[in-house]
């Protein structure tokens, strides 16, 4: 990259993520000159949120099903993962002086379930490689002569750089700085970019003002998700997730939001079925609702007989007939697979994520945008998406790492 008579190159990363910080520790670690830009006040925001609860940082399970959980673009990820796979990235962390553990679930977590400490011992050591970070720095695109304009506190500002990564995010959680301005910058120079959409993100119903009233915000815990995609495959799963005044929302929701998104793009609503009840067959639950209940009521009969209360028995009165509650078998039937149906997926401002972004097909394998040589695209921006688990992380920080390689590989074949 420097045969000894040039200064070393200088590269620029706009935003200050895992993927932006991680790219800049791989150009600084290689003796470039880096300066890493963020819009916010502060670096690494989003990043911090997700800690909020647990910094769930990756999964401890075998790649080939760990690859699995990237759908559509797990072609696009292997090569990722294979050059930093989420036991490395387990290693870099504690490379850090942070240590880890794998909860029953299988996901990965700092021993203090913190993201705070992580956060401050990398930043830590990427000053002490010479980074240097400017915050309240908003990319407003190329001027005419090719430098980085920035609005800051100063004014703007023109940046001349020998490469650029961007690491701008999607457009999920926008006050926390991913709010996917940067779309029409690389669209007006050809950039091939899929529409962004809501990833890991609720779904809206149609229910009464009573269930909203009583029930926004209780959780359905220990129930079973089931869904039939248009392919006619059934999909399965264990989990829990929460009933909010627009629909419903948590890790069970979020674990179908690709398939459920494409089921409402394709028929304009989509079909979910819960099993309220998966510790009970539906011959055990005819033979509890057909016993007399005499003066109690239907909901005391469903609570003495059935174990049915609260937000559970409530989604029973909002999605069954009257007509069906004066039959066992059909009644039983609803409660092992009770329809909802949703109507749309929540705005992606409130996501956890986001799905679209830069086309792997505009990009050359060490990331670098076709359209424009010498710019690096790494992170949610890219066309991907995962569940949550600590797929999302892993992915961002094996982009990060494999922009920052193919800028050096970049500068080694075309800038020395």
């Amino acid at each position: 990259m420097n045969t000894g008579t040039q200064p070393p190159a200088f590269v620029a990363i706009i935003g200050a993520g895992p993927a932006g910080l991680m790219a800049a520790e791989v150009l600084a670690q290689a003796g470039a000159r880096v300066a890493v830009y963020d819009a916010m006040p502060s670096v690494g925001r989003k990043f911090l949120l997700a800690g909020v609860g647990g910094m769930n940082i990756t999964h401890s399970e075998a790649l080939e099903p760990f690859l699995s959980r990237y759908g559509e673009r797990r072609d696009a990820i292997a090569p990722l993962l294979a050059a930093f796979s989420p036991t490395e990235l387990r290693e870099w962390i504690h490379g850090l002086g942070i240590a880890t553990f794998v909860g029953s679930s299988g996901r990965v977590f700092p021993t203090d379930m913190k993201a705070a400490p992580l956060l401050r011992a990398w930043l830590q050591r990427l000053r002490g490689a010479g980074v240097q970070l400017h915050v309240r720095h908003r990319w407003l695109g190329w001027d005419a002569d090719g430098a980085l304009r920035f609005a800051s506190e100063a004014g703007e500002q023109a940046v001349k750089a020998d490469a650029v990564v961007l690491a701008l995010g999607g457009a999920s959680w926008p006050r926390l700085g991913s709010d996917g301005s940067w779309l029409p910058l690389l669209a007006e120079r050809g950039v091939s970019i899929a529409p962004l959409q809501a990833a890991n993100c609720g779904f809206e119903v149609n229910w009464s003002a009573h269930l909203c009233e009583k029930f926004a915000g209780s959780p359905l815990k220990n129930v079973v998700l089931s869904f039939t995609d248009a392919a006619g495959e059934l999909h399965r799963k264990q989990g829990e997730f929460v009933v909010s005044e627009a629909g419903v929302e948590g890790s069970l929701i979020y674990a179908f939001s690709a398939r459920l998104r494409q089921a409402i793009a394709q028929a304009g609503s989509a079909t979910i079925h819960v099993d309220l009840t998966p510790g009970k067959d539906t011959a055990r639950l005819i033979g509890e609702l057909d016993h007399p209940r005499g003066s109690r009521s239907m909901s005391s009969h469903l609570q003495s007989r059935v174990g049915l209360g609260g937000v559970k028995a409530a989604l029973l009165w909002e999605c069954v007939s009257k007509d069906d509650f004066a039959d066992p078998a059909r009644l039983a039937a609803a409660i092992k697979a009770l329809p909802i149906q949703l109507q749309a997926a929540r705005p992606v401002a409130e996501a956890i994520s986001t799905a679209g972004g830069v086309r792997f097909e505009a990009l050359t394998d060490g990331l670098m945008l076709s359209a424009l040589p010498g710019v690096f695209c790494a992170g949610e921006m890219l066309d991907w998406e995962a569940p949550t688990g600590g797929y999302l992380l892993t992915a961002c920080f094996a982009s990060g790492r494999k922009a920052g390689q193919g800028v050096l590989a970049w500068l080694g074949n075309d800038n020395t």
